[in-house]
Order: C-alpha cells, then structure tokens, then sequence
C-alpha cells in the first residue's frame, strides 16, 4: 500500500519523481498526499482485493523534458455601450506537456517486485534496472494510456508552496506532491529510436494532459 514509508523508497534522489498517475485522488496522511493501493508492479500479497492492485504509477524523470503548463482562462467578454470591458469568469483550466527522450522501453528486466511496505525492488541500483530511477519505463506508460479512456489523477512534485497555506512552514514542502489534478490525455505519440539486443529498446514519448 501506499504510504509515506513507500513513497520514500521509491524515491532515488532527495524529492519524489515529479509526476505520478494515479486511479484516485489518494489520501492527506501525515500532510502527505498519497494515492490509494498498490502500484503498478508491486508485489502484491496474496488475497488482495484487485480493486486496490495497479492503483498508481511513477513516472521517471530519465531524461525526461521540462513539463509545460498551461493556464486557459474560460470567461464571457464583452463591451458594454460605454466601450467597458466587462468578463465573466467561469474556470481556470490547465493543460501539461512534457516529453522523454530515448527512455527505456521497461524500467526493470522483468517484474518490479516493489516491496509494499518500503517501495524498494530487489533489482534496485543493479544491472536489472534501466531506467534512472525506478520510474515507468515506455510500455507501462503506453499501457496506462490505453487502458484509461476516461479521466485520472496527476501529483506533482514541483515548488508550489502557496498549496500549503501562507505560513513559513509551507516553504518546508519542496520534498512532497503538492499539486493534484483530474486529468484526460489530449495526445499521446511514441518512437522506437533504437532497439536493444536483449535488455530494453530506447523510445521517445510525448504527452500532453488537459484538465477536467
């Protein structure tokens, strides 16, 4: 399960991987945002309610581009007789783009096996691991953009502090997600660059998100 045990084993660096997928909005525990269940190549225990298995993925930051956000503002403009503008706001909304570039196709030889209590694999930071950081390699993000049609979940982790309230401990947050978000993909397009002998193909991937 998700807790903050885990996403602290799954990080490599001193903050989270900057972008994860998730099935639901999670949980606020220990002023930790959280998804609920068991990540995508978890070594589940046995008799798991399959509701919770392949709740989230985390992305990798290997080589992956500066992440793009957008702000659309939807409003009604319109001049009154005077020649006043006059707006009525409706929403603001927000789009992402990022892309990868030569990502490998699988971020592990064969299954993760991520520990469910600490999040560490037992190919961790061995020839076994291809990608950086234990992120999701091409095929599980391609798999996950085909299996949801519909709409899910995005926690960032970038320097958003004003999420945590204008007090001086809301600077204190640089190391968590701070942002989440309900999201659809608008794109979704990938390359084969090169292909492996017997480990891993290198891809590059682009996406792009857009909010509920």
């Amino acid at each position: 399960m998700a807790t903050a045990g885990y996403i602290t084993g799954r990080k490599r660096y001193q903050r989270p991987q900057a972008v994860l997928w998730s099935d639901n909005a999670g949980t606020l525990s220990e002023g930790l945002y959280l998804p609920n269940g068991y990540e995508v190549g978890a070594d589940v225990p046995g008799g798991t309610d399959p509701d919770l298995v392949d709740q989230f993925l985390i992305l990798s930051d290997h080589n992956r581009g500066e992440i793009n956000i957008n702000l659309e503002r939807l409003e009604q403009r319109q001049r009154t007789i005077n020649g006043r503008m006059r707006s009525y706001h409706i929403a603001d909304k927000l789009s992402f783009t990022w892309s990868w570039s030569n990502l490998p196709s699988r971020a592990f030889y064969q299954n993760a096996a991520f520990n469910p209590d600490t999040g560490i694999s037992p190919y961790q930071n061995n020839l076994q691991e291809f990608t950086a950081d234990g992120g999701a390699g091409g095929v599980e993000l391609l798999d996950w953009y085909q299996n949801h049609k519909g709409p899910f979940w995005m926690y960032l982790a970038y320097d958003k502090y004003s999420n945590f309230g204008d007090a001086n401990a809301a600077f204190g947050n640089l190391g968590k997600y701070n942002q989440i978000v309900q999201v659809y993909f608008a794109d979704f397009s990938y390359s084969v660059v090169k292909r492996g002998g017997n480990n891993f193909d290198l891809w590059n991937i682009s996406v792009t998100l857009e909010e509920v």
